[in-house]
Formats: structure tokens, sequence, C-alpha cells
């Protein structure tokens, strides 16, 4: 246990002479994030851990210089490439494998670790050139982006507080303790302009020093880690690789506030990253950096996760504070604001993941260098997770002021098969819809929110061509309508009223007055409901009214532009090239197919479902669709 500020610095500075050893020797790295584990990788480390003690590898193959019980297989957390998962990088080489079974992990033994020579078909694919190349610095998605809080990836471990310290982990919470007061830590972040990565953007330094300021007996820090939009994971991956960037920047927001406890709050969705954090907790309060009188400074502060059940509404601070206090997730009004009057009535500060890992870079390497980086009023990076029909999917980090189509075509690799590109949805749910004339717009707060958009939490889905408008507006008030938790009649009701009103359109029953009722009632529930869910619920929707009106008119005419809308489908068989087997008939769930064997058989159009198993049953390509 370290017990004083000078054995900090000396500890860390031991850990950083081993780390630059342990770099300059072989290394293997395996990325056991969410996305590789789902795709196997804990099997590929049992099978290269097998096989490096099966054949006694430390000493044949001369890795005698690094030390035994640091061993060469390491984890390390997210490296971004999701769908190129199970991902395994080799140093000091940089080799960076892809799609790794535990089939290839005698290959990468053999070849890689023996003869430190490539194994060609495993390395990445960059998706500009589709070209193979060694390692994730060459790639063009590695080089188009910006890290900040995601520094070092593939070559960090997301398990051990000794590598997290050897690359500077904690420095800055020592530099707090022993060199500046609570004020000083508060103008150093509004210096920053650090703005809340949750979604709304508000100043971190002005609401810390509202916390601060606040009176009471005790004050309480929350991380809000219930991160529900659909498609977004930028929250989870902080977690699962850098659990010590965030659990940092909370014990700082603690000292600088005064509090003396703090709760994460994590959805129960995410074991690996619950799992991840709370072996950082364990082992911050093993080394002295958490709890009782830490480093004999006389602070005392500690961390409890609070796993969330999962409510999409609990991403609301105020819903997030009841469900850790034991009620039903639901917003109440504000003021007071949490910071005034929070956790049991006490002031409390809550700060979104990614916030918090801000925090530690930007007391340990300067206001100055942070905002050399994004635009001057959204300062610093921003993780997206990106998602859809585009070459590469995963999480990236950007500057703020970057615009759409770098992250579209110059990371991502651009768009597969050939498909057209349409819209995005950024912001999740709450957020909304942008048309291929906002690819060259700068993404930060303030030029998203005159486009009457917004950064929300940093979900980006990709929409081609061959998507309804009026569909996506129906599937994410879908999403939002079940996720209400019927505090408020505007949102309980409207959401509801309005899911049914998208619904007649996609089934071709709607009329020139639903939508001007649709119109109307998005208004009014984004002006009346009582917390950020129901206010910004109909944003899909009046994203795609302004946008793309052209597709609900097109849908009152009888038609979707897109053929997605099966409701507009029309089924019917070709007499000339039915060979009247009958097997289409025999596939009908509905019994709208009939005729008599050896002849041409017919659809009923009014029992017909247009459920489509027909066209697939049907050899002869005798089925047509209109």
């Amino acid at each position: 246990m370290l017990k004083t500020i000078s054995e900090a610095y000396q500890f860390i500075e031991e850990q950083r002479k081993k780390r630059e050893k342990k770099l300059s020797n072989l290394s293997i790295y395996i990325c056991v994030g969410t996305g590789c584990t789902a795709k196997g990788a804990l099997k590929v480390y049992q099978e290269f851990e097998r096989i490096l003690k099966e054949e006694n590898l430390i000493d044949s193959v001369k890795l005698s210089k690094i030390e035994e019980d640091e061993g060469i297989l390491k984890k390390t957390g997210c490296c971004g490439r999701c769908s190129n998962g199970p991902l395994v990088n080799i140093l000091p080489y940089g080799y960076f494998y892809s799609h790794v079974t535990v089939n290839d992990v005698r290959k990468i033994i053999d070849k890689t670790i023996k003869q430190g020579q490539p194994v060609e078909e495993l390395l990445l694919i960059d998706p500009k050139t589709n070209e193979r190349v060694k390692t994730l610095e060459e790639t063009t998605l590695y080089k188009n982006q910006q890290f900040y809080i995601m520094e070092d990836i593939g070559r960090s471990e997301c398990d051990s507080i000794e590598d997290y310290m050897a690359r500077g982990g904690y420095l800055s919470l020592i530099k707090v303790l022993s060199q500046m007061t609570p004020d000083q830590v508060v103008e150093t972040v509004k210096a920053s302009g650090l703005r809340g990565r949750g979604g709304g953007g508000f100043p971190t330094g002005l609401k810390w020093e509202a916390a601060k300021n606040s009176k009471g007996e005790r004050k309480f820090v929350v991380c809000n880690g219930d991160e529900g939009d659909p498609g977004a994971f930028m929250n989870r991956t902080l977690l699962e690789r850098d659990p010590h960037l965030v659990l940092e920047g909370m014990i700082i927001a603690g000292y600088t506030i005064g509090a003396q406890k703090a709760y994460a709050y994590i959805r129960a969705e995410y074991p690996i990253a619950i799992q991840m954090f709370q072996k950082a907790i364990e082992d911050a309060r093993k080394l002295g950096l958490l709890g009782d009188n830490i480093l004999s400074t006389g602070f005392s502060f500690d961390v409890e996760i609070k796993e969330g059940a999962g409510a999409f509404v609990c991403g609301e601070e105020t819903a997030l504070l009841a469900s850790i206090e034991g009620k039903r997730g639901m917003p109440r009004p504000r003021p007071p604001f949490p910071a005034q009057s929070g956790l049991w009535g006490y002031p409390t500060l809550i700060n979104n993941v990614e916030t918090y890992a801000n925090i530690p870079r930007i007391i340990r390497d300067g206001v100055d260098k942070y905002r050399k980086l994004g635009v001057s009023n959204s300062p610093g990076t921003k993780m997206f997770s990106v998602t859809g029909p585009v070459k590469i999917t995963g999480i990236i980090e950007v500057e703020f002021g970057t615009t759409l189509r770098k992250i579209i075509y110059d990371i991502c690799g651009g768009l597969t098969n050939g498909e057209e590109f349409k819209a995005v949805q950024i912001g999740g749910p709450s957020g909304a819809c942008l048309s291929k004339e906002f690819l060259d717009m700068p993404i930060d707060y303030d030029t998203l929110k005159s486009a009457d958009a917004m950064v929300g939490s940093g979900g980006i889905v990709v929409i081609t061509k061959k998507t309804c408008m009026v569909e996506v507006a129906r599937f994410f008030l879908d999403f939002t309508k079940r996720e209400s938790c019927g505090k408020c009649i505007p949102c309980r009701e409207g959401t509801m009223q309005a899911y049914s009103i998208l619904e007649k359109f996609t089934q071709g029953k709607a009329t020139k007055e639903d939508l001007d009722n649709l119109e109307f009632l998005a208004k009014l529930i984004k002006t009346t409901s009582l917390c950020g869910l129901g206010k910004t619920a109909p944003n899909p929707i009046l994203s795609t009214l302004k946008l793309f009106k052209d597709e609900y008119m097109a849908h009152l005419n009888g038609s979707c532009p897109s053929g997605t809308c099966t409701s507009f489908r029309k089924y019917t068989i070709n007499e000339t090239l039915c060979k009247g087997c009958g097997l289409c008939a025999r596939s009908c769930p509905q019994g709208a197919i009939t005729g008599e064997r050896g002849k041409p058989y017919k659809i009923d159009q009014n029992k017909c479902v247009k459920c489509g198993l027909c066209v697939e049953k049907c050899k002869f390509k005798a089925i047509e669709i209109a």
C-alpha cells in the first residue's frame, strides 16, 4: 500500500521503467472488449496461454529478459475495430491481426513468436486501399483519428493498475492532492472548456463549481454509465479498456467538491465493464488510492458500483438518482438541481463516463494542450460509435469540428457494396436524422444545435437509400415510447399517439390530416414533457419531416420510395413462368395462393400479408414484386 505522496511518485516511476522494458520485448496483446469477446477472444487467449506454457517459450525464444511474473500475454481493451475481432497485437513488431480464431494461434506462434515474421492472411485490410497493412498505425482508420482519451490503443493492459500508472495514471490525482486547492481544480476545468459528454454539453467546470459551493453535511459523486442508446457503446468501451482513467477522474471530482462517496451507475447489460471497473476499484483500494486518508493527505473517498436494470430513462440524472436510492427510476422537476439537492437530498455531482475520463489528461497535460484540439466552443475530442452499412464499424475518437464525410468515408472506409448514402442518425433515439447536405458540416455542440440536431452520447447510425426514413422515425419512436417512465402525460400518451400515426404511414393507411397531426403532436411533446427523454423523443419525427417530407408524401400517395414498407408491395405470379407446382401455395401461411396443379396459381391480394415466403420457395422466379 502506498502511504505517502513520495511513495506514489516512486511507484509510478518504477512502473514506467518496467513498461518501457516490456514494450521493447515480445508481448502479445489480445483485445477482450465486448465485441472481440463475443467472437471468441477469451478462447483465443486461453489457447495462447496453453501453447506458451506447453512449449515453455520463455526460454526457447529468448524471452528471459521479461520477468516471468509479468508474462508476455496481455489483455487489452477495445481497439475500435469491433467488426474485425478478435484482434491480436504483437509487440515490438506491431503486427496487428484481425479475425483471429483458436485455429490461428499455432500459426502465429510458429511464424511470429518464433521467427518474427507476420502471418500475412491475418493482417488488417485497410478499407480505403483494400490492401493488407502490418500495423494498426498504418491504417487509414488510425491515421485520420485524434486519440486523446483513447491513447495507447492495442498496447495498454485493461486489467492492470500498474500498467495504467506506468502510462502516467494517477499522476493527476497526486498533483491535485498535493499541489492544488479545490478552487484551483475548478478553475482548471473551467479554463479547459470541457463540456459534458452525456449529451447536453453543459460546461463541466460550472457544474463542478455549483456542487463545490453547495452546502451539505455529506456530498456525493455519481458516474452516469447508463448508456442505453441503440447503437451507442462509447461508455462501455471506456470502462472496459481504461477503467482507471474514469476512476481517477471521479476521485479528483470527489476531492474538488468535498465528497466522501461515489456511485458508478453502470447498466447490468455491461458485465465486462462492471467486472473491469470493480477490479479497478479493488486494486486502487489495495494501493491506497481509495479509502481512508488517501496518501496521508487527510482526504477519504470510496466508490461503489450500482448496477442499472436497463431503463433508458435512468440516463436522465434525476431518474438515475432515484434508482440509486432504491426507488423507481422516474425524473423529477428541476430546480433544485442535483448539485443543490441530489442523492438523499445532499449535493451531488453527476457526470458522464467520458467526461470523467477527460479530467486526468487535462490536469496532467495542461489546459493549453487540450484547447488546441477541437473548436473554440467545443474543445477537445469526442468518442463516437459508428454503425450501419460502412466498411468499418466500431469506436472512433475525433476532434470536435470533424465532418461527417471524414468520419464515414476517410475513417470508416465508405459504404459497403457500393450503396448510396442517404442520411445519418446522430445522437441516438433522441437525436436527429441529417441528409447528405450536412456531410461537410463540422460536428460540434453548437453547429449541430443550429441544424436542430445534437451530439447526444455519440451514436452515429449510417443510413442508405435502401432505408425508408418514415420507418426510421417509427423505429426510434417505438424505442422511446417503450422506455417512457409514464410519469408525464405528454410523453406517456403523446409518444403512443405519434407512434400510431407513423404505423399508419408505414401500412399505407395515413391521410393528410395524419401528417398535420403528427407534426403538431411532435412539437407538443417536445415543449411540454417533463424530462429530456420526452423533450427529445420527437426529434427523429421532426428531422425527417423537415428533410425527408417527400417520403411522407409518397406514403400518402401509395408508395414507399425505398421499397422498405412491405404494405406497399404487391406480389403477383407471372403466368408464363409459373409451372403450377404448388410449392408457393403450400408455403403460404395465410392460404392466399390458390390454383390447380399444373396450371398457373394466383395470389389473393386481400389475404396476402407480404411476408415474402412464396418468393423464397419459388424455384422458377415466377413471383414478382411491384
